[in-house]
């Protein structure tokens, strides 16, 4: 008999089958990725405000430095859900605390993008990484020998990063950028260091249709930032026929970014940890860029309105650049490893270093990108096709 929310019991948490069949995304698992796809939004919104404002180098700095901590805070509960969720009271509890507190993150984004004050933020990124904290004591309890001894080195190495985190409130803040480049580095190293001496269980369909969901999620997002902004534009009357090619361009760009990064099947490269690392981590290029190409929409339309104090080549490139970044990053994490021959491998990069030519063709940037991922799109099922019916002749 199924239990209800209140009355399912407290299991032990131990590790789950890798070999699992019919592994898939749980409704809580899906609940948490929207609601920190929302705090993403948000700082979005602020690179936004960076942008228009003239503020480049700030901006992007602040939006890669305050997404890094709703990234790896969302890749490690997803790690640790693949391997270790037994879907209890305690383990549904202790994942609202760490939705919780990303909301209490996204709460402190504005004064940590203009004011850089951390404060808040660095709360709620404790109460999401303690959260996990308290998982991974459970899975020590549950579990002996070395399997323990690697529950416990995540639980420390997290909270030895904790303390880091706090001690940079402390420091000038001249001194924060680079004390965060320690903090992250020490972060990125703890997942390697616990599993030398033990690998998690992680299910490779699992936490390859995880990063897919977050994935669309994030450019559903970016299409809603966009529609928002052309809404605003259209009711004011502004630049009008200049807004249509935005609107197709910035579209097809989306269109085209779904179409390549779910053209082949992600988990086929997910055998070991090495690769899954590398896949997992690199993943944080494909998301920052993903969410940054509706910001690069609303730049394109401000300029339009004469909302922004930036050129025409530099407005265009704040589109350009993050869409040629996701194309980039999809091909090296896991497109070109199912690329057969010269054409076919280098269909992606081409298109990169197009997209970037964009920036320099004004007002007709965004609508020439998005004709160049479509072309790209097309010449890459075109080569894909006639390499099939050689393959096939040659075999019959």
């Amino acid at each position: 008999m199924a239990h209800s929310m209140f009355t399912r019991p407290v299991r032990p948490l131990v590790a789950r089958d890798r070999g699992e069949e019919h592994r898939a995304a749980t409704p809580l698992e899906l609940f948490f990725d929207l609601c920190f796809v929302a705090a993403a939004a948000q700082i979005g919104a602020e690179l936004v405000h960076a942008l228009a404002a003239g503020h480049v180098l700030c901006g992007v700095l602040d939006y890669w430095t305050l997404f890094f901590g709703i990234w790896w805070a969302w890749v490690n509960f997803t790690w640790f859900a693949s391997s270790y969720d037994n879907d209890d009271v305690v383990f549904r509890v202790m994942t609202l605390v760490q939705i919780t507190g990303v909301l209490v993150f996204a709460a402190g984004i504005g004064e940590a993008f203009g004011g850089h004050d951390l404060v808040v933020c660095v709360l709620g990124y404790a109460v999401m990484r303690l959260a996990l904290v308290a998982q991974w004591l459970r899975v020590a309890r549950n579990c002996g020998g070395s399997e323990r001894r690697m529950a416990l080195r995540y639980a420390g190495g997290i909270v030895f990063c904790q303390v880091v985190w706090q001690a940079m409130l402390l420091l000038p803040e001249g001194v924060r950028p680079w004390w965060f480049l320690v903090g992250a580095a020490t972060e990125l190293c703890v997942p390697a260091w616990a599993e030398q001496a033990h690998g998690t269980s992680w299910h490779p369909h699992h936490i390859a249709e995880r990063y897919g969901l977050f994935t669309i999620i994030v450019l559903g997002e970016t299409i809603i930032a966009a529609t928002v902004a052309l809404k605003g534009a259209v009711q004011a009357e502004d630049g009008l026929g200049e807004l249509v090619p935005v609107a197709i361009g910035g579209l097809l760009v989306v269109f085209a970014a779904w179409w390549v990064y779910f053209g082949v099947p992600a988990h086929d490269r997910l055998l070991s940890n090495r690769q899954a690392f590398l896949w997992g981590y690199g993943h944080f290029l494909i998301f920052t860029s993903a969410a940054a190409i509706g910001p690069g929409i609303e730049i394109a339309v401000e300029q339009i309105e004469g909302k922004t104090e930036l050129s025409q080549t530099v407005a265009n490139l704040c589109f350009t650049a993050p869409a040629a970044v996701f194309f980039l990053a999809t091909w090296a994490l896991h497109s070109r490893y199912y690329k057969k021959g010269a054409a076919q491998q280098f269909v992606l990069p081409l298109v990169t270093a197009a997209l970037l030519a964009c920036t320099l063709l004004g007002h007709a940037a965004i609508l020439a990108a998005g004709l160049v991922c479509v072309a790209g799109i097309a010449c890459g099922i075109t080569l894909v096709t006639r390499a099939a019916r050689a393959e096939q002749a040659a075999t019959s």
